[in-house]
């Protein structure tokens, strides 16, 4: 039997590198199911319960895989299933994820007629993929069509799309010819290391050296550079915040890590900006100014590897387009060392301090658990390998201050789109791309109904498969979506309005018990820590269902006027947790001001 276009497609991703697909089947792609049986499963297809699951996995996967030029890839029917994708493909696109979607279509001879699922799917892919988004209409179109996807994938660190209409992946392959308008391909992709020139270099120099007050904002286009960034820190004399993509870019253990930044950032990350004379921008397209140095304030660099993407968000001097390690490391030799360490002294003594806050905040009681403690008791129990994933909402807060990374620990959420659901896909997508890791996602009860649920079972089918069984979900069960709820009560003076905001109260660990997964329960304090150790210890993927108090503020570390006078409004208005969370407010504040450490 001949090769048809869904054979070679496969075949053609076996030959990539591909081990995993994610996706969901339809009878768009059943030419392409049926080669998958042809070719014994390889690559894999990986089942989620929802197309868009389906595009969080790879997006997981292609964000946590750590090898040079790594991507994923999804599938999804026609019509409905293809658009299911597109929450995920978004995600992919505004954190700068390769992820090539492969989805079906109507028969060609039925487009243009108002059929059964057809949808305009160029059109509806041609905004989150518009890196690439095309259709194969003729078998020579392959591998020239693949090929590209990926390679575009990979070099603009972003989604693309191929559209195959049903019947296109049953036809039998014809490679393209050495003829007119025939397009061959070739596998591989060599990408160059770029560096600025010496001139804008030289002038990078000269800025940082000028400065007395220097500050680093690291982001995740820094990866890999923890050797450099050691190094310039302490030739500069300067500490270094991380964006929250940047959270594993340098370990939180160094002492001149000031920790996150922005509204989910610490106070050591805030003075350090607000005091500063001098930026160092690496990596990050950290969108919130007010978080940076005052306009006028600051003389400042920036390297990026797009110019697509530099001199956005302040006004910097000089603009360096190129890798960030090597960019880096030829900047090195140009720098002056700074004798005065003054200002890296304070800057180390903020981060102390922000620290003893910090775990004041998360010792302090509430009823029934403070949900910082859930994160601070994990975070002295960290594997050094871990992988960890969190959701979106007020999960994200405690995330971004709690937990401290060391050693390999990697992490990260939906950081541009902030999209709730992605935590447990992204620790599945994870648990694939290292199977030998454990991986750990936090998630709000909102997101757990919205899709985490579902999700268990798809733990519950592949878990086996992995070398290492431990994926641990950490619910926070207030009932509340919280994040909402906070935010209606900072921004808009509102009231929380039950009706949108209060969740039905569900036993998440008894759902993941029935499925025959391992599940605590959590309902005093004193039980976090054992929890943390049991799931950390067990033979299979656990749930840990943690009762946690829904009046514990997310304090910024700056509360601004206006925000402090819409609380109060909220409270005069009649929130019905007025009380529980002014006195969660007071006793978190009040921590702000008290000296050391509590005991635990």
């Amino acid at each position: 039997m001949a090769d048809t276009v869904a054979d070679v497609l496969l075949a053609r991703l076996r030959e990539w590198g591909v081990e995993q697909v994610f996706g969901y089947p339809g009878d768009g792609i059943n030419g392409l199911l049926g080669a998958w049986g042809r070719a014994g499963n390889q690559p894999r297809f990986v089942q989620a319960r929802h197309e868009e699951m389906a595009a969080f996995e790879a997006v997981g996967y292609a964000k946590f895989k750590d090898t040079k030029d790594a991507f994923a890839v999804c599938t999804a029917t026609s019509g409905p299933g293809a658009i299911h994708l597109l929450n995920g493909l978004y995600d992919a696109k505004l954190d700068h994820v390769p992820v090539v979607a492969i989805v079906g279509q109507t028969e060609r001879s039925a487009m243009g007629g108002s059929y059964q699922q057809e949808v305009n799917l160029e059109r509806l892919f041609s905004d989150v993929c518009s890196a690439y988004c095309e259709t194969c209409n003729v078998p020579e179109q392959l591998p020239n069509l693949i090929d590209r996807a990926i390679r575009i994938a990979i070099t603009e660190h972003a989604p693309t799309c191929l559209i195959f209409p049903s019947d296109v992946l049953e036809l039998p392959y014809e490679p393209p010819g050495h003829a007119f308008k025939q397009v061959p391909s070739s596998l591989g992709l060599e990408q160059p290391v770029i560096t600025p020139s010496d001139e804008g270099l030289r002038r990078a120099a000269e800025v940082l050296n000028a400065g007395g007050r220097p500050a680093i904002l690291v982001g995740q286009g820094a990866r890999g550079c923890v050797d450099e960034l050691t190094e310039i820190a302490d030739i500069l004399g300067a500490g270094a915040a991380k964006a929250l993509l940047g959270k594993d870019v340098l370990p939180d253990t160094l002492p001149w890590v000031t920790g996150s930044i922005g509204l989910l950032g610490t106070t050591a990350s805030y003075h350090m900006m607000m005091d500063c004379d001098t930026l160092l921008t690496v990596g990050s397209n950290f969108p919130y100014t007010q978080f940076l140095p005052k306009l006028d304030q600051a003389r400042a660099v920036q390297i990026d590897r797009s110019g697509a993407w530099i001199g956005m968000r302040y006004p910097y001097e000089v603009n360096l387009v190129g890798d960030a390690k090597a960019t880096l490391r030829a900047l090195i030799p140009l720098l002056e060392r700074k004798a005065d360490r003054s200002w890296r002294d304070e800057i180390e003594a903020n981060v102390v301090r922000a620290k003893e806050v910090e775990q004041r905040r998360a010792l302090t009681d509430a009823d029934p658990i403070n949900p910082m403690r859930i994160f601070h008791e994990l975070s002295v129990r960290l594997p050094e390998d871990a992988i960890v994933a969190t959701d979106s909402g007020s999960a994200a807060n405690w995330y971004a201050r709690h937990l401290e990374f060391r050693g390999s620990v990697r992490g990260s959420l939906s950081g541009t789109l902030a999209t709730m659901g992605p935590a447990v896909p992204y620790a599945i997508g994870a648990k694939w791309a290292h199977p030998d890791r454990p991986a750990i996602a936090f998630e709000g009860d909102g997101a757990m109904q919205m899709n985490g649920l579902a999700e268990l079972i798809t733990i519950v089918h592949y878990w086996r498969q992995w070398a290492d069984p431990r994926l641990i979900v950490a619910v926070l069960h207030n009932n509340d979506l919280n994040q909402v709820t906070w935010e209606m009560r900072a921004m808009e003076g509102s009231p929380k309005f039950a009706e949108s905001q209060s969740l039905p109260d569900i036993d998440y660990a008894a759902f993941a018990r029935s499925i025959g997964l391992h599940a605590i329960n959590v309902e005093r304090t004193e039980d976090i820590g054992p929890a943390w150790e049991a799931a950390l210890a067990a033979d299979r993927p656990t749930v840990l269902d943690v009762r946690c108090d829904p009046d514990v503020p997310p304090i910024p570390p700056h509360a601004q006027f206006a925000q402090a006078k819409a609380v109060v409004s909220a409270v005069l208005h009649g929130d019905e947790d007025a009380s529980g969370f002014v006195k969660q407010g007071i006793k978190q504040k009040v921590q702000q001001y008290l000296p050391g450490t509590k005991e635990s």
